[in-house]
């Protein structure tokens, strides 16, 4: 079978998460080759995929895509990202918030030792 994507695309394995459902419903797959134009997707097992487009974020890339599905065999699909430069969803403060987390659980927990008279 030809191979008739744009560009070459980089094999990689990294963690992606699919915006599925019309109700905002999203699915871990991994993400098995990558290029600007798009990318192959895995899934832990055979799922309904939207007809018209997805998004995908690929957190290691700290990155958001719309999608549209190309092609699916069982868990396997391929994706291509919408061209219009304009349709790159914005990127998730996701990490920003983790690490204000981590901060204030630090902070709770000196405050916790002070109160027992560890600290």
């Amino acid at each position: 079978m030809p191979d008739r994507r744009q560009g070459a695309r980089d094999k990689v394995i990294y963690g992606g998460v699919a915006e599925i459902g019309e109700r905002g419903a999203t699915r871990d797959c991994v993400v098995r080759n990558i290029s600007e134009n798009g990318a192959g997707l895995e899934f832990s097992n055979v799922i309904k995929l939207p007809t018209k487009q997805m998004s995908l974020t690929i957190a290691r890339k700290g990155r958001s895509f719309l999608a549209r599905v190309i092609w699916w065999r069982d868990n396997f699909v391929g994706v291509a990202f919408n061209s219009d430069t304009s349709s790159e969803l914005p990127v998730s403060d996701l990490e920003a918030r983790l690490r204000k987390s981590e901060l204030k659980k630090r902070q709770l927990q000196r405050r916790i030792k002070e109160l027992l008279g560890e600290g």
